[in-house]
């Protein structure tokens, strides 16, 4: 439905919905979209806990992430000097 289905088309999605922000239309059609699915249950692994801001009819879980850095330059210094490049 409406932003979701297009971001879905554009990334060539299968089994994932994204949710790329939370202003309230998309809220409202993540919302609809979810409700729509046939399954069993929903995991939620968006940085926010979404089901604080809407409602989902089906049973969820939520699963964090973590990332652990094993090669250099590590995003922490690729970033710190890109920050140095900037102009002031």
């Amino acid at each position: 439905m409406g932003s979701i289905k297009e971001i879905f088309e554009c990334r060539r999605l299968e089994s994932v919905l994204p949710a790329m922000s939370y202003g309230s239309q998309q809220i409202k059609e993540l919302e609809h979209t979810i409700a729509k699915i046939d399954c069993d249950a929903t995991v939620v692994a968006t940085p926010i806990d979404i089901r604080r801001i809407m409602r989902l009819d089906k049973p969820t879980v939520r699963v964090s992430r973590e990332i652990e850095e094993r090669f250099k330059p590590t995003l922490e210094e690729i970033l710190s000097e890109r920050l140095r490049q900037l102009p002031s």
